[in-house]
């Protein structure tokens, strides 16, 4: 069982149309999903990658719909002490979007937002039991954790101060700032790079996080990508290590990414 205190484990779609979601990234992923059993407002449905399970797909709940919220993806981080982790995270520069509360059978959580505006959650599980960490680059699993800072010295700061997280080398990019690669398991040398932090582009609209999505083929992932209706806003694109990746949007206008090799390169 692995101990995800203070590192991103749980993917979670909030969408406008659940079912067209699941077959598309069935498609594009190769996912398999669930409904879940337990006790929540809406139908969710758990989706699992090669390795297992990884995150869940649901319809914007009401409330959220009302106060404009459009299809996005958020990330959980784990959790020891909800309660104590959004104390201490609204001391140190984030806050609170939605205070803790209890979910019948799937644990305590709450919603926060770094001091530069990007949305987390925060999630400890009601089971004993908990999950193991997929295998690097596990196709269908998350690769590789982006963010677009929208305040980049604090949120740096933010997540190495509270997080434990550990930087790695920093890239210039000319006029859009540093790249700087970020580690969630403590290492400092590139094979133990979790992700990346670079101040938000012009075109982007809001801070947040991206999550990149593992495929073993990324020429055949964005033919699927398009053939099932999304879009590629970027890419492909190589980036250190061989790798190549894509931004895009789903139908419902989800943001999401993809590494992976070219076919020629072997599997990622």
């Amino acid at each position: 069982m692995t101990d995800f205190s203070g590192k991103f484990f749980w993917y979670e779609l909030m969408t406008s149309d659940p079912q067209a979601a699941l077959a598309f990234y069935g498609d594009v992923l190769g996912w398999t999903s669930a409904p879940f059993g337990g006790d929540l407002a809406e139908p969710y449905h758990v989706v699992s990658g090669s390795a297992g399970q990884l995150g869940g797909v649901m319809a914007i709940p009401a409330e959220a719909k009302d106060c404009g919220m459009t299809p996005w993806w958020g990330g959980y981080v784990g959790s020891a002490d909800v309660d104590g982790d959004v104390a201490r995270l609204s001391a140190a520069g984030g806050s609170v979007k939605r205070p803790p509360e209890d979910i019948s059978g799937v644990g305590r959580f709450a919603v926060m937002s770094d001091p530069g505006g990007a949305v987390f959650m925060l999630l400890k599980g009601a089971s004993p039991d908990g999950m193991d960490a997929p295998p690097p680059m596990a196709s269908g699993h998350v690769g590789w954790h982006e963010l677009y800072s929208g305040d980049f010295d604090a949120d740096m700061t933010f997540y190495t101060g509270q997080f434990g997280w550990t930087r790695g080398e920093a890239m210039d990019m000319g006029e859009m700032g540093s790249y700087q690669l970020i580690s969630q398991t403590g290492g400092s040398d590139f094979q133990s790079m979790t992700g990346g932090v670079m101040p938000v582009p012009p075109m982007m609209p809001v801070p947040l996080w991206l999550f990149y999505f593992v495929v073993n083929d990324i020429d055949a992932a964005v033919e699927r990508v398009t053939a099932g209706g999304g879009q590629v806003l970027n890419g492909p694109m190589e980036v250190p290590g061989g790798a190549w990746i894509i931004q895009a949007t789903d139908p419902q206008g989800a943001m999401f990414a993809l590494v992976g090799m070219r076919q020629d390169q072997g599997e990622a």
